[in-house]
């Protein structure tokens, strides 16, 4: 894995760049946010294809025990991808809500979630 910085407006964001998994366990997004809090990021990017399907299947509970650890630590958390292929109701509801909120995102560009970032 490689981190990308991005300093935008005196903000700095790291850009998890990988070709494979980042995040298949609770473990790893345990792992995930605290080396990125304690590395100084408190503004993170990751990409979908990055991320264990089953963490976009709510039923599994992966996604809710992973964004709760960035929601403690104060880590703003954008996921880029595209979900469109995603049919549960529940996933649609449960990324509408987080876009609503200021932790966590789910967007479809790279821009969009710097553009974002760069203004929390």
């Amino acid at each position: 894995m490689e981190i990308v910085n991005h300093q935008i407006n005196d903000i700095e964001i790291a850009e998890l760049i990988s070709n494979n998994l980042i995040i298949n366990t609770i473990d790893d997004g345990a792992d995930l946010v605290g080396n990125l809090f304690y590395g100084g990021f408190n503004r993170v990017v990751i990409y979908e294809k990055n991320i264990a399907p089953e963490f976009f299947d709510l039923k599994s509970g992966l996604a809710g025990e992973i964004l709760q650890k960035f929601t403690n630590y104060r880590v703003y958390l954008i996921i880029v991808g595209d979900f469109s292929k995603y049919h549960s109701k529940s996933l649609k509801a449960f990324i509408y809500e987080s876009n609503n909120s200021r932790h966590v995102n789910f967007v479809a560009s790279q821009a969009e979630a710097l553009k974002i970032l760069s203004t929390k």
